[in-house]
């Protein structure tokens, strides 16, 4: 009896003991999941809608360092369309976008009834007009197809532009959304084919000549310095109406995580980046 009693009190001990060692064990993952607790509880999320080039890289490359150094987890979703980016922001499944310009905001408030609001110009990308079937703008065959965007605000750019080079006139109360109905004066009896704005860099081969937005022409490694012709970058018009934006809800305009990341791409060291990464074809827009 009294060896099994001293078996008990050693086994006891031995139980004591063990619970003595994992204390301070439990003790310091318990301070570890409290320091990951409070870092995880500083950093925050923010969610933004962008096109894949530039916006997105531009955001995964250059903004998501600068932001983890505040706290601020970034995350890109992509699109490849003009409107679902705005519907995602509206509905609040992003927290803002990175992807078009002054003028299509504009008009897709105006069409849509919609209030987002513009928290910053970033940057803007010249139009350009690329070679496909020809290679000669200056002496452009009779009855050449040139391919277009077909959204209300890229289309009047790209015949802007057009009218630009003297290929076409457009009436003088034509404005920034003229369509192929605007033409005046067309000398040549270019055909206009109006497409999508993402697929023109695919179809380019069957035109003669198409007018592609940067980010697009980008998607399809298109140089802006191979385009035959290309918008002035110290066009004022460009600026106020073309530089692309920062876009959120009136709900988030002053929020700290988006706020942030205006800041850091209105920098000069950004603008270097731009100047860096994408040669003339991206350009600041502040």
């Amino acid at each position: 009896m009294n060896i099994n009693v001293n078996l008990s009190r050693r086994g006891l001990l031995a139980s004591l003991a063990g619970v003595a060692l994992v204390a301070p064990l439990a003790g310091c993952g318990n301070d570890s999941a409290s320091a990951g607790g409070s870092d995880a509880a500083e950093q925050v999320t923010l969610t933004v809608g962008a096109s894949p080039s530039p916006h997105a890289e531009i955001l995964n490359d250059y903004a998501a360092p600068l932001l983890e150094e505040q706290g601020i987890a970034l995350e890109v979703k992509e699109y490849t369309d003009y409107i679902l980016p705005n519907q995602d922001t509206s509905a609040g499944e992003i927290d803002c976008n990175y992807f078009q310009h002054i003028n299509y905001l504009n008009n897709y408030n105006k069409e849509n009834g919609t209030d987002l609001v513009n928290v910053g110009a970033i940057h803007f990308e010249p139009m350009g007009v690329f070679a496909g079937k020809s290679d000669d703008l200056e002496n452009i065959a009779d009855g050449a197809m040139i391919s277009i965007p077909n959204d209300p605000t890229n289309e009047g750019r790209a015949l802007k532009l057009l009218e630009e080079q003297g290929l076409i006139t457009l009436a003088e109360d034509a404005g920034l959304e003229a369509t192929p109905k605007d033409i005046t004066d067309n000398p040549h009896n270019i055909e206009f084919s109006e497409q999508e704005a993402a697929m023109l860099p695919s179809t380019l081969a069957d035109v003669d000549f198409a007018v592609i937005n940067g980010n697009y022409a980008i998607d399809a490694e298109l140089s802006l310095a191979d385009a035959v012709a290309q918008e002035s970058a110290d066009s004022d018009i460009i600026k106020n109406e073309y530089a692309n934006v920062i876009c959120t809800t009136p709900e988030l305009e002053d929020d700290e995580r988006i706020q942030a990341l205006v800041k850091v791409l209105t920098t000069d060291d950004f603008k270097a980046y731009l100047e860096d990464t994408y040669a003339g074809a991206v350009q600041a827009a502040f």
